[in-house]
């Protein structure tokens, strides 16, 4: 890709086989790592008390789908609702009928300015079997690899597009492929790239993952009978070999990524399994979800072509909901809660020890920008905190956005960019900023 830094070199640290890219690029979900961390070189350390000076906003249509950026342009989706004409002469039925169906629209805008370059949009009804209470989405993000966007909308329509001008390069229909399920509130994983692929959690008996080609879209392989997922893959690697990370039914599974052959599998985490899980170089996946289910740290190890999960701890007081967790050494941050409080925690990853917890976040993603914590709740509270052994001393905190805030904010160079279901923002977030 001619994104990627001149030369590029593996994460070690993490264990992530991903090459690490220009600081100003954030091409996927999680970002430059799909870690949701970024390094804090030449960010401030501390922000004004009404926040970070706001360089520009814009309004966006509803949708939950985060931003990816090249640096230079950003990248997302949004609903355009339909028009109903003759409204008055429309049964509730009709209009009900009406309202689920209208446009899912990718954008192109340029960073500095907000600016829309181009938008490409197509009609989609929802199935009357899905559930609009939080909106109609898009809750995927956009992956960009060199010069094309793929994405897949809430129906599971997946494209590839020309990111330089809109245009459609190829395109699945995956429930008409596959009989793809929608799920309950819109399909919400985000194509994940390895190598010159994209591998997409589809569902359903031999294509639970499914694996296409990013140059024409003709699929390479399909594997495993798991049913659909809302959590993207997580690629890692294990004593050098490269895994993909997918949710299984009652549990996580690992993939060969070449060939979608079942590695190992670890069942018992019942429940919707939305949250990305967190990687580190102990070769200890944390996976939590809410619904009553909590976190486990499971233990990878290879010896030779067999991979064996182990479960190190579990604590049912870590419930991630749809909310991103980060990990820093060896504590993992996140957003703990159903639907009852919610509190960002810090959990030993080495133990599962609940280190503590903090009240005043409703539920919240979590970005880590060197050792510090970007929050931003559903409420539309953004904060800058710093965690400490025992606490989380909060630097600045400001109401930016309206309800439900539930996409997890973006960095790119000194700029961050917030999203809401109506509005977008971008923020100077520099050491002069």
């Amino acid at each position: 890709m001619n994104a990627f830094r001149a030369a590029t070199t593996l994460i070690v640290t993490l264990g992530i086989s991903l090459p690490v890219l220009a600081e100003t690029q954030w091409l996927q979900w999680g970002g430059p790592n799909a870690d949701f961390s970024v390094d804090g070189t030449g960010l401030a350390k501390t922000w004004p008390a009404d926040g970070p000076k706001k360089i520009w906003s814009r309004p966006l249509g509803d949708g939950y789908s985060s931003i990816t950026t090249d640096g230079k342009n950003l990248y997302t989706m949004y609903w355009k609702a339909g028009k109903i004409d003759n409204a008055e002469g429309k049964s509730e039925k009709e209009l009900a009928e009406a309202r689920r169906t209208g446009h899912e629209v990718v954008i192109a805008m340029d960073a500095d300015t907000g600016k829309t370059k181009w938008e490409y949009e197509y009609q989609v009804s929802w199935p009357a079997n899905m559930e609009t209470t939080f909106g109609p989405g898009p809750n995927s993000t956009p992956l960009v690899s060199g010069d094309r966007l793929f994405t897949v909308g809430s129906t599971v329509k997946l494209h590839c597009i020309d990111r330089n001008t809109g245009k459609v390069i190829w395109q699945h229909d995956l429930v008409e492929k596959y009989g793809a399920a929608t799920m309950q509130y819109g399909y919400g994983a985000t194509p994940f790239p390895y190598e010159n692929t994209i591998l997409l959690p589809v569902g359903g008996p031999k294509h639970g993952i499914v694996c296409f080609s990013m140059k024409d879209g003709s699929v390479l392989w399909e594997k495993q009978n798991f049913a659909p997922c809302w959590a993207t893959p997580l690629l890692i690697k294990l004593d050098g070999q490269d895994q993909v990370v997918v949710g299984a039914n009652q549990g996580i599974a690992g993939l060969d990524p070449k060939t979608g052959e079942l590695l190992w599998q670890h069942q018992g985490h019942k429940g919707s399994y939305i949250t990305t899980p967190v990687w580190g170089p102990d070769n200890t996946l944390f996976v939590s979800a809410a619904y009553g289910v909590g976190a486990r740290g499971i233990k990878l190890k290879r010896e030779g072509d067999t991979t064996t999960a182990e479960e190190l701890w579990y604590n049912p007081k870590v419930k991630f909901m749809h909310c991103t967790a980060v990990r820093d050494g060896n504590i993992v941050y996140g957003s703990s809660g159903d639907f009852g409080p919610t509190l960002i925690t810090a959990t030993n990853i080495k133990t599962g020890e609940l280190l503590w917890r903090k009240r005043g976040f409703s539920k919240a993603n979590c970005l880590r920008v060197g050792h510090q914590l970007v929050i931003l709740d559903e409420d539309g509270n953004l904060a800058l905190a710093t965690p400490t052994k025992d606490n989380l001393e909060i630097i600045a905190k400001v109401k930016l956005c309206q309800r439900q805030s539930w996409t997890c904010p973006t960095v790119s160079g000194t700029k961050m960019f917030v999203r809401d279901r109506k509005n977008l923002f971008a923020l100077d977030i520099g050491a002069g900023g």
